[in-house]
């Protein structure tokens, strides 16, 4: 399996890219046996603070404060939840054993720790341990910055002394640069990003033994992210965390040695970067709604840190993340969720270390607080901390209305009365993904999302699981997976690996037409080698829904699959192969189908059985699948969703 990686791998790189890589190579083989350790890293010095974040949480509403406050007795609880899975309650007198940085909740099984060298470790292919995402997550430290907030609130002695029992551990466990949390820089980045917010918010407050072991890993994590930057087919969200990182460190520890020449770099490479992965419409480049937001925080936390500095960065990047916002608005339902639209894996900057729901649109209120602007869309129920540190509006505003394209990243989003109801569709005539591997994309070309009065008719399956997901990997991935045609229960785009693609589909806009009688119609050529046609799809206004005209052009008359996965929380009945569809007690919709066919609807089993959904990541439910299996004529095929009024139809 690990052969098998490396040459697709290969298979999507360049020669500047292979030969960067073996560079790369060699100078991590050259590392191998130098144990450094802290000292040459140590550089006693004053609490690196970024300006203007303690401030703003002291102005925070108390509605705001009482949530960090509960985010934070939850941590010192000895709770901590994360990626759908608990990680076993804290002992009070042993809270941060040096086990506790290796552990995997989910398996019991611990990973390498400070005997092995970090590059050593092969994290892709493990899977007796469990999933590599886990144990990074917990040493992403950001359980701290609940912990630091209250801290500075409150002068909370629990907290302060959680913070210090954590950090002193962590130091001891994971000396430079061995085990598990130094072999991925986006780690690097993140671990670093939280330990400034925790000296930004109460530095004041620890000891000074603990602020020089900040001082220490700050310096450490700089000089790493910096000897080893994610390029080519690799500087995708990781470039910017690692970027983000190095930046905020030289804004708040200037003294370092690097820290001048870094400043200058990352003002430069997070204008780049903010130009390339956000598109000019505001669509994330890697397809990823909250993988975008993702993106976004990264760059809204240094656009901050720099204006509060004095030192902003160009322009160019607050009008990447104004239109970022907007988008989310248009993608957003009424409570600021977005379709789980290509991978997510819950990666946030800004926390109160729980699981949001709807992160992208609370990324989007803080675009609004920093720009001084009025929210682009609604804001989560919820509050979380990037609203107080950021300033977020302390309100939303409803969906915008109508028909829009975007052209640039590849959706076009219907919000209109049909039938006397609410519908939200989005249709996805997108890339796979961003760069040569498209790592995180999806192979759902001309899939379409439908919500009914904020209720999810249609949904994008999600994610479920990274480097431990396997087959599960694959199916959520999968073209069967998505509300879209398949031919030969093969996917539209071809996958050499868990983050990697062989053959990519590409999509277009065939044309668009808004008004009463609107129209979308897209198409896409993943088949066109392996069947010889196009999948072109119409989505359309009709007077009592809207309908999905599926046609084969160039060689029809082939064997296929339309699936729609419902979510689950609705179920289907199936009556002369019409399709009713209820939410609870309530009828949403009748489908009805054109041309005769094998009409299914299952739920859970094995991968391809029937449908899953994933909610977030780590976890699993089975859903409502509908699939209609027939010969498509060379008319096509017509799924007609009639809308129920009032329960009735």
């Amino acid at each position: 399996m690990s052969l098998t990686w490396y040459m697709n791998r290969l298979r999507a790189m360049g020669p500047a890219e292979i030969a960067h890589r073996f560079v790369e190579k060699g100078k991590k083989l050259a590392a191998r046996g130098r144990i450094e350790g802290w000292e040459r890293y140590r550089t006693p010095g004053p609490s690196p603070v970024l300006p203007g974040l303690a401030a703003n949480l002291a102005a925070a509403s108390e509605d705001m404060k009482a949530e960090i406050l509960a985010a934070s007795s939850t941590m010192l609880s000895g709770h901590y939840s994360a990626l759908g899975a608990d990680w076993p309650l804290r002992d009070p007198q042993n809270p941060f054993p040096a086990e506790a940085w290796r552990l995997d909740p989910v398996t019991g099984g611990l990973w390498p720790g400070s005997e092995a060298y970090c590059f050593d470790i092969p994290y892709r292919h493990e899977r007796t341990l469990g999933d590599i995402k886990y144990v990074w997550e917990y040493n992403r430290l950001q359980f701290l910055q609940p912990l630091a907030a209250d801290a500075a609130l409150t002068g909370n002695p629990a907290a302060i002394a959680t913070i210090e029992a954590a950090l002193e551990s962590w130091y001891a466990a994971n000396p430079p640069f061995r085990g598990l949390c130094w072999n991925s820089g986006i780690e690097l980045g993140l671990r670093a990003i939280s330990l400034l917010v925790v000296t930004s918010l109460c530095g004041d407050r620890l000891s000074a033994g603990t602020i020089e072991k900040i001082r220490t890993i700050l310096h450490a994590h700089q000089v790493w992210m910096a000897r080893y930057p994610s390029r080519f087919s690799s500087a995708n969200n990781h470039l910017v965390a690692e970027v983000a990182g190095e930046f905020l460190i030289s804004l708040a520890m200037p003294d370092l040695p690097l820290s001048a020449r870094l400043e200058a770099k990352g003002r430069k490479v997070l204008a780049q970067e903010a130009n390339k992965q956000i598109l000019a419409d505001g669509v994330g480049a890697e397809q990823s709604p909250t993988y975008g937001a993702f993106t976004a925080e990264f760059l809204l936390l240094c656009c901050f840190a720099a204006r509060t500095a004095g030192r902003p960065l160009p322009a160019g990047v607050d009008a990447r993340l104004h239109v970022f916002s907007t988008f989310i608005a248009w993608l957003s339902d009424a409570e600021g969720k977005v379709p789980g639209i290509c991978d997510d894996d819950d990666g946030r900057v800004l926390t109160l270390s729980r699981h949001e729901a709807a992160y992208a649109a609370s990324v989007s209120a803080a675009i609004s607080g920093y720009l001084g602007t009025p929210s682009a869309g609604p804001q989560p129920k919820e509050k979380e901390l990037r609203d107080a540190l950021l300033r977020s509006p302390a309100t939303g505003t409803p969906p915008p209305s109508g028909l829009m394209t975007f052209a640039d990243g590849g959706y076009t989003i219907v919000r209109k009365r049909q039938n006397d109801r609410d519908v939200h569709i989005v249709m996805d005539h997108a890339p796979l993904g961003y760069l040569s591997i498209a790592a995180h994309g999806h192979a759902d070309a001309l899939s379409v999302i439908a919500t009914i009065d904020g209720i999810p008719l249609f949904v994008d399956a999600g994610t479920y699981l990274y480097h431990s997901g396997g087959p599960w990997r694959d199916w959520f991935r999968s073209t069967r997976a998505h509300n879209t045609l398949t031919l030969g229960d093969t996917d539209q785009s071809i996958m050499s690996g868990a983050f990697n693609w062989s053959h990519k589909a590409s999509s277009r806009l065939d044309s668009v037409a808004d008004g009463k009688d609107w129209r979308i119609v897209a198409s896409h050529d993943g088949y066109e080698k392996r069947f010889g046609c196009i999948h072109r799809r119409t989505v359309s206004s009709d007077p009592s829904g809207f309908s999905i005209h599926d046609t084969l052009v160039g060689n029809p008359d082939q064997s296929a699959e339309v699936v729609f996965q419902l979510a689950p929380d609705c179920r289907a009945e199936i009556e002369a192969g019409a399709i009713r569809i209820f939410h609870k007690a309530q009828r949403l919709a009748t489908l009805s189908f054109s041309q005769a066919g094998q009409v299914e609807c299952a739920s859970g089993g094995a991968p391809g059985d029937g449908g899953w959904y994933s909610p977030r990541f780590g976890i699993k439910v089975p859903a409502p699948r509908i699939a209609w299996k027939g010969k498509l004529p060379p008319e096509g095929l017509v799924t007609k969703v009639d809308l129920v009024v009032d329960g009735r139809g």
